[in-house]
């Protein structure tokens, strides 16, 4: 064996480094290729199906979470869960009122554009901008002085035509007189007839003349046809006006005014039938902002149509407005009572949930526990709505906390209209018997404590169990 075999054969054999035979003392890395890291082909599919079960896992957790929160669960827990603090109202009867909404405008009974009827100078203006005038009251005077010069014109032909007539029925008297004698021919006293007559029609028109001239010159001295407010002044004294012109001075009638709003075309039967009945409909008006109570007012008139691109009919409601809260082209939200609903059962609006089982109320039981209880809502108004089904007078619902209850939890009551009951201890001695305090006290004053009053704190939860 030659120097060569016996190196090669002492040297360790390396699986990464193979010696290349054409040139000697050169090593090279062989490629990689499929059987290259047998541990890494027998993990990727390992580590493949590991992500698919951890996706699988996040996807049901996310729809479990969800669910649960939307939905009201079912079934008690089955391991110990802490009371929940909630709200609660006591089921009573009332009255529900019927009311009807709609989007408004405070539109004027009366809304005038002053104008002058004669062309001529405005050589006065007798009224201030936003001034309160009555009917007839002086509001502007046109020069007079070329209609009075045409009057005094008209006159002069008027005498003189006149002076013409009266010749004329002398003659025609003669000529008749003449006529019975054969003293004169019939011609010329026929002729003299149509020649009165002509006389007397230029007497008329002299008269029409003499009056046309008399009504420019009551044009000329302008007055307010209506009751109502001046608004902005449209032309100055000293300049020349015209009937072409925009005009003088708008006039607004504000007491009374009226506002015109739209209702569905739903209501309309109901409405109608209330007012064959003679019913007196009554109309509030709030602000734009649904806040402001502005005006109570009478439905007057309901229009003869429907508007077909929206579904809606318009209503004219009058107000006297004597304290000037509507104001012409106002945004107004108008609410029209239709009837009152007697002795009904009402809830708060804050106790109805939507969700699977589709309108529900958590009802609270005397051993502090909550179910799920279906209703049927009638009307709604004031924060209260009217149930046909599924309470009673004394049932106690939650009407704050919900988010955090399923069927069956246990719930100790933080508030009961609207009077902070105390610790859990306490609710379920008061609260459960019934003697807790504000037992007795509306659903609207739960909304809004006492003035000066500080805040609850909110109740301690009851301590984890011991494990």
């Amino acid at each position: 064996m030659d120097d060569r075999a016996r190196t090669e054969a002492d040297e360790p054999h390396d699986p990464v480094f193979l010696r290349d035979e054409r040139k000697p003392g050169v090593e090279k890395r062989p490629p990689p290729g499929p059987d290259a890291n047998p541990t890494k082909r027998a993990g990727s599919p390992l580590r493949s199906a590991v992500l698919v079960v951890l996706a699988a896992l996040i996807a049901y957790a996310t729809y479990h979470f969800v669910t649960t929160e939307r939905a009201p669960q079912t079934g008690r827990p089955h391991e110990s869960v802490a009371a929940q603090p909630v709200g609660a109202a006591t089921i009573a009867t009332g009255d529900i009122k019927v009311v009807v909404t709609g989007l408004g405008t405070v539109t004027p009974l009366a809304n005038v554009t002053v104008k002058t009827q004669i062309n001529g100078q405005l050589t006065e203006v007798a009224f201030t901008e936003g001034q309160i005038v009555k009917k007839g009251d002086f509001l502007a005077q046109i020069d007079p002085r070329p209609y009075q010069l045409a009057e005094s014109q008209y006159e002069g032909q008027l005498v003189h035509d006149q002076g013409l007539l009266d010749q004329a029925k002398t003659d025609l008297d003669r000529y008749q007189a003449l006529l019975k004698q054969n003293s004169i021919a019939r011609q010329t006293a026929e002729d003299q007839v149509y020649l009165v007559k002509q006389y007397e029609g230029s007497v008329k028109t002299d008269q029409a003349q003499i009056d046309t001239q008399k009504l420019n010159l009551a044009y000329a001295r302008i007055v307010s046809p209506i009751d109502g407010r001046v608004g902005l002044r449209l032309v100055d004294a000293g300049n020349y006006v015209q009937t072409t012109d925009t005009g003088i001075a708008v006039l607004t009638q504000l007491h009374p005014i009226s506002v015109i709003f739209t209702v569905p075309e739903d209501d309309i039967p109901e409405i109608m039938a209330q007012l064959k009945a003679g019913t007196q409909l009554e109309v509030t008006i709030y602000d734009r902002a649904n806040v402001n109570q502005l005006a109570v007012g009478k439905v007057t008139t309901i229009d003869n149509q429907i508007d077909t691109t929206t579904g809606t009919v318009k209503i004219r409601a009058e107000f006297d407005n004597l304290d000037d809260k509507l104001f012409p082209n106002q945004f107004v939200n108008a609410q029209l009572l239709i009837k009152s609903l007697k002795g009904v059962v009402a809830a708060p609006l804050t106790a109805i949930q939507r969700g699977a089982p589709g309108t529900y109320v958590y009802l609270i039981a005397a051993d502090n526990t909550v179910s799920v209880r279906k209703v049927k809502l009638g009307p709604q108004n004031d924060g209260m709505v009217a149930v046909t089904e599924g309470l009673a007078p004394g049932d106690r619902v939650v009407v704050d906390g919900t988010d955090r209850l399923r069927d069956g939890a246990e719930v100790f009551i933080a508030v009961s209209d609207g009077v902070a009951v105390g610790a859990p201890d306490a609710a379920k001695s008061g609260a459960g018997s019934g003697k807790g305090k504000g037992q007795h006290r509306s659903h609207a004053q739960q909304s809004a404590p006492a003035e000066g009053a500080q805040p609850a704190a909110p109740p301690a939860a009851p301590a984890a169990p011991a494990r």
